[in-house]
């Protein structure tokens, strides 16, 4: 069943943490997040989070939390379940999530819990990328002001929370321009989760296929990588292969009158003609 955008809820969340890798023992010092439907915002959550760590210089000279600020707030134990429980439910979305994600992991399995498995994990800047490609960087404080976001990055939990909430916002509704509407092609483009993408992707794979073994013709709505535009094609399809991490497919396009090569996760819808 086709589900719109807005009838899903997401949350944005981000973490500020004793440094920057975890593996390497560092540890969430505050983690903050907001859940919205649409452009109704349900519920924020915020707070400090004290590992019994010390916070490093360089993060300091970054989120200014210091050691001090920490020593009355609740330990990982007490905070990372209650944050569990507040995003129970819905899409969890992070600028760059691999980073807030891997702490925030990290925190669940020293506490013995895990996220839910099927939870669906979106990160806003690969959006800001995909969306907006050709940018000389990608700072959440510099795609920010690209979209006229007017707020300013304070490094601290909610306040960037609150910033990538207003760039996926107006990420969203660039989607909207594009016709991108529905959650399943929005998953297919910007899902962090490799086994949702993977799934998504052998999913279109299969009917590329079905349409070669028909000899018949595919109809395509196609994201570009160079400027983001979107597109519909006819295509023949010749064959799929694989490059790189990335599915293709290989076919006559109709459009172009020519043979041309299409990344399958940039395709977002298909049927057979």
């Amino acid at each position: 069943m086709h589900k719109d955008i807005d009838e899903v809820e997401f949350t944005i969340f981000d973490t500020e943490t004793t440094g920057l890798n975890w593996q390497a023992g560092d540890r969430i010092v505050e983690i903050a997040g907001l859940r919205f439907k649409g452009g109704e915002k349900i519920a924020t959550f915020s707070s400090l989070v004290n590992p019994g760590y010390p916070v490093s210089e360089a993060a300091f000279a970054v989120n200014k939390i210091t050691s001090q600020m920490l020593q009355s707030a609740q330990s990982p134990k007490e905070v990372i379940p209650q944050f569990l429980e507040f995003i129970r439910g819905s899409c969890l979305c992070s600028y760059n999530a691999e980073f807030d994600l891997g702490f925030l992991n990290n925190e669940l399995q020293l506490i013995s819990l895990s996220a839910p498995s099927d939870m669906v994990v979106f990160d806003v800047l690969t959006m800001a990328r995909r969306l907006m490609p050709g940018l000389s960087r990608y700072a959440l404080w510099f795609v920010a002001d690209k979209l006229g976001v007017k707020s300013k990055q304070e490094h601290r939990a909610f306040s960037d929370v609150q910033m990538t909430w207003e760039v996926f916002d107006k990420l969203k509704k660039a989607c909207r321009t594009k016709g991108i509407t529905d959650f399943a092609g929005f998953l297919g483009l910007f899902a962090f989760n490799p086994g949702l993408l993977e799934s998504s992707n052998e999913q279109k794979a299969s009917k590329i296929q079905e349409c070669i073994d028909l000899k018949a013709t595919l109809k395509i709505r196609y994201i570009s990588t160079q400027n983001a535009q979107v597109t519909e094609r006819q295509v023949i399809p010749k064959e799929i292969k694989q490059d790189k991490g990335h599915k293709y497919l290989v076919g006559y396009c109709c459009l172009k009158k020519e043979e041309r090569v299409f990344r399958v996760d940039n395709i977002l819808s298909l049927e057979i003609a």
